[in-house]
């Protein structure tokens, strides 16, 4: 059964979710994703998850933890990046949705996606959050001026992982400074070639930022991280919603 009625019966009821995918095949500004299977799915380093357990696909968990590694050891950065929020099936993405807020489906796909569209079911996308709390852990803007969603911002690309949706996207997508998927570090890294094919819709259209960008993987690779150490600016309090 084609993406669209499944996800219709799923949201049965709402019937402002009902229209017809847009010429790139996205339905409310999102690219439409499948669910993938348990056995493909590994448990994320040890005290990484926040609430709800963190699983990635398999070949994510080498560079994530690499990733966790070298946070830690930036002074400014610790050991405070955590996960919020990993792999999500379609029936929880349901959920997700309908607790999205008010308004009709085109309102709350701004700041999360139906069932069957988000990145979280793939397996590849993480959502990040910062502990101990900086007191505004569900604002865009105050989440992105903390030192270690700055490392991120500096660092990450070196890892295999992009930021989905930056600040302005053309995609329509409220900017998530949380949310980041794994591509690999190059396109012959292990497991990449199936993580950039799925995204290589999203990755064509609309570009992320920061985004891995192949041809500088050889010079910074072997590179330390860049640490953190400026203080960060001002911030503005805003809701977040996944």
């Amino acid at each position: 059964m084609p993406r669209v009625p499944i996800l219709l019966a799923l949201l049965a009821g709402a019937p402002a979710f009902a229209q017809a995918p847009a010429g790139d095949g996205r339905v409310l500004g999102h690219f439409g994703y499948g669910d993938i299977p348990a056995e493909e799915l590994a448990a994320a380093p040890d005290g990484f998850a926040i609430g709800q357990p963190c699983r990635v696909r398999r070949e994510v968990l080498p560079d994530l933890a690499r990733l966790l590694d070298a946070a830690r050891a930036d002074p400014a950065t610790g050991g405070s990046l955590r996960g919020l929020s990993c792999h999500r099936s379609i029936a929880r993405q349901t959920g997700v949705f309908a607790r999205g807020g008010e308004g009709n489906a085109a309102d709350r796909a701004i700041s999360v996606a139906p069932p069957g569209h988000s990145e979280h079911t793939t397996g590849y996308a993480i959502d990040f959050a910062v502990r101990p709390s900086p007191n505004c852990p569900d604002a865009e803007a105050c989440m992105a001026a903390t030192a270690p969603a700055r490392w991120l911002v500096a660092n990450a690309a070196r890892f295999g992982f992009e930021q989905s949706f930056p600040a302005g996207n053309k995609q329509g997508v409220k900017w998530e400074p949380w949310h980041w998927r794994w591509v690999g570090t190059s396109p012959s890294a292990p497991g990449a070639a199936r993580a950039r094919f799925v995204f290589a819709a999203a990755r064509g259209r609309f570009a992320a930022n920061p985004a891995v960008a192949d041809p500088l993987v050889v010079r910074v690779e072997s590179q330390p991280p860049v640490p953190v150490t400026a203080a960060p600016p001002p911030a503005k309090k805003g809701k977040r919603r996944r």
